[in-house]
């Protein structure tokens, strides 16, 4: 597992929180960086930088994609 910076981590804690663990549970860019208190663009680029260390999965919707945490991070 790739070392997490202090901004990825506070965001894998937020999606603990949220809850978003399954692909039922899925959180858009907008609640993880207003619930991380973060701004969007800096949340953003945090979760593309999870989504390639394989830390969160993404999924593509018709508005916009959700995120969720893998099962390797949950322990």
């Amino acid at each position: 597992m790739a070392e997490l910076t202090e901004d990825e981590k506070k965001v894998v804690e937020t999606m603990k929180s949220l809850g978003a663990t399954r692909e039922e549970k899925i959180k858009d860019a907008d609640m993880i960086a207003k619930t991380a208190m973060m701004p969007k663009g800096k949340a953003s680029n945090v979760i593309l930088s999870l989504v390639s260390k394989r830390v969160l999965k993404r999924i593509a919707r018709e508005k916009a994609a959700g995120y969720y945490l893998v099962e390797s991070m949950l322990q």
